[in-house]
């Protein structure tokens, strides 16, 4: 196992340096931002132009002063570059102001690429710590201007003047002497190649640096959340959440303190080399002086030249090793985008839910095995979900309640063996359109930093008023948001609104239901939805859904086997499969495992009932 995380850890990029830099450009052509590469392409000319200035405006007055010109082409000279130097300098300052925005707008394209991929990928993937940690990573690259998906455009745009002053400078020293270019040139690659062996410590170990960014960042959060802040406080957690933290910043901080010892020797490693190439060429420049070959504002020229060049020749080997580790965030955010898909989507056959059909699930020999898990969840299992059926699904802790449910909405795919709607493979069909069918609430929710209606009706427009407040109603939340101010337009979320308002447990599960009503899908999944409420509001609860789901196919999952009892049919799991089934009436009947559970629950009330009486 090890061998094998240490190969993938080393496994070269999946895309080079100019692939992905042909992908930004792409990105921007695509997404209709073509001023970032005109505004980027003036930078780099414009940039060129104001080097140009710079280097020609000393030898040039120097060659002046040494014709005896008169004074007005002495002053039309300076005035000349002045100009020149001022046109530049305020071109660039108006182009770099504008550049900023249109380079954000493709920030955020690719931050709402992962974020839709995130959100719409196969649900597999969102159990898969490969696709977890790829996803977190990639969103890193792109949530501050300074990430590559951003910054890169900085490093094209220099990397491009600076290749055009390189060319521009390597024609006008070749004059003096091409060896003089050479080992400049030479000295200056070697230096390259030691940076770009050492740029890539990072990305070899990007997997244990990941690691220990998730640690710190699910510490912080869960010292953080409001929902942990009575167990932090009466169990004594901040030293302990302290002391984890520690450890993990400890090991995080060892990480950089290697990495640093090897980017200390590329430095002087760099500075060996500059020694060696500055050296040369300024004594070579020297001697042409001294023998009479080079006048003042030549040496001049040159002289300044050669800073130049060697100024233009690092550069751009800085820019290439900053694209390369740009390069590697890049490939990392399309190794997140292109995530492979265990689902047909557009490219399935398309299927529109419909609540006058009748429609038949049924699972055919099917087992299940999580990933890394020794032994299937479920295994061979033969259910048919009839139309029209209320399903109740019971058994211990790990039987595979929630599994089995998973598998009947299509979130998860059979290890082996097929699920069928109305006797077609659902995998032949848009799994988002089959996940239409479905309206659910599962043991966990996600509630969504907006208002009560939305989060009811899951949209901001055209919400259907009166079926948002019957549904709430009917779920038992109709009280609750009359007595608030804004009522169905107050804020859930205090991350987000300081005006929100927390609900309880039983709330927040009674607002899922409202969902899981509003929705009307052909078939309801309730996995654990009433587990916060008392028995007595659950019965209730549940006899509400019994009235609602009325000729619906409806699948319940609950520990409480008596809120179960107005189902068609109650399969008890174990061991992977169904080992009871029938009505409650039955299967009491039956003395099985279902009716020794039923009565260690009933005798458990009853105790409960005698202990408040006395």
């Amino acid at each position: 196992m090890e061998v094998a995380e240490d190969t993938r850890r080393n496994q070269k990029p999946k895309y080079n340096m100019w692939q992905n830099v042909c992908y930004m450009i792409r990105l921007a052509w695509c997404e209709k931002e073509k001023k970032v590469l005109v505004l980027g392409l003036l930078v780099a000319l414009l940039t060129v132009l104001s080097n140009l200035i710079n280097l020609y405006i000393s030898p040039t007055v120097l060659a002046a002063v040494e014709r005896k010109s008169s004074i007005g082409d002495f002053i039309f000279t300076i005035l000349l570059f002045v100009g020149a130097m001022m046109f530049c300098s305020a071109a660039l300052s108006y182009v770099n102001a504008n550049t900023l925005f249109g380079r954000v707008s493709l920030r955020m394209v690719i931050v709402g690429k992962i974020n839709k991929k995130a959100a719409v990928t196969s649900y597999p993937n969102t159990e898969d710590d490969e696709f977890i940690k790829l996803t977190a990573k990639a969103a890193k690259c792109a949530d501050r201007n300074s990430g590559a998906t951003e910054a890169v455009w900085n490093t094209i745009v220099s990397l491009l003047y600076n290749s055009i002053g390189f060319i521009i400078y390597i024609i006008l020293l070749s004059s003096v002497h091409v060896v003089m270019v050479i080992i400049i040139l030479v000295t200056s690659i070697i230096g390259y190649f030691v940076s770009k062996y050492v740029s890539g410590y990072q990305y070899r170990h990007r997997d244990e640096v990941a690691d220990y960014e998730n640690k710190m960042w699910y510490i912080s959060n869960m010292a953080r959340d409001y929902n942990g802040a009575k167990d932090i406080r009466i169990f004594g957690m901040k030293s302990w959440f302290e002391e984890v933290q520690s450890k993990i910043l400890d090991s995080y901080m060892s990480f950089y303190r290697r990495a640093e010892g090897i980017y200390i020797w590329a430095k002087i490693t760099d500075l060996i080399m500059a020694f060696l190439r500055n050296g040369i060429a300024y004594g070579y420049l020297i001697h042409l002086v001294l023998s009479n070959h080079l006048t003042a504002s030549q040496f001049l020229l040159y002289f300044s030249a050669v800073g130049g060049f060697t100024t233009w020749v690092m550069s751009i080997l800085e820019n290439l090793v900053t694209l390369h580790r740009q390069s590697l965030d890049l490939t990392t955010v399309r190794e997140c985008l292109e995530y492979p898909e265990c689902f047909r989507f557009e490219e399935g056959e398309h299927l529109l839910p419909d609540n006058r059909k009748k429609y038949e699930i049924r699972l055919e020999n099917v087992s299940f095995r999580y990933l890394g898990a020794k032994e299937n969840t479920l295994s061979h299992m033969n259910l048919t979900l009839h139309p029209g059926e209320k399903l109740a699904v019971v058994g211990v802790n790990g039987a595979g309640k929630t599994t089995l449910v998973k598998l009947l909405c299509g979130l998860l795919e059979p290890t082996k063996g097929r699920v069928l709607l109305n006797g077609r493979d659902i995998r032949e069909y848009n799994r988002r359109d089959y996940y239409c069918m479905f309206s659910g609430v599962f043991q966990q929710f996600s509630l969504i930093a907006g208002t009560i209606g939305t989060n009811i009706a899951q949209r901001e427009e055209g919400i259907d008023r009166s079926k948002m407040e019957r549904c709430a109603k009917i779920a038992g939340l109709e009280e609750k948001i009359q007595s608030l101010p804004r009522k169905y337009d107050t804020h859930l979320n205090r991350e987000v609104y300081e005006d929100a308002v927390m609900l309880s447990g039983g709330e927040l599960q009674r607002l899922m239901l409202a969902r899981a009503l509003y929705k009307d899908a052909p078939i309801v999944l309730l996995d654990e939805p009433t587990a916060a409420l008392d028995p007595i509001a659950e019965a209730q609860m549940y006899q509400k859904y019994n009235e609602l789901t009325r000729g619906r196919t409806s699948v319940y999952i609950s520990h409480r086997l008596a809120s179960t009892r107005f189902c068609n049919r109650i399969i008890l799991l174990d061991n992977g499969g169904i080992a009871e089934e029938g009505t409650h009436d039955e299967l009491m009947k039956l003395g099985g495992a279902y009716a020794k559970m039923f009565a260690v629950q009933s005798k458990y009330y009853q105790e409960g009932e005698v202990q408040d009486e006395k």
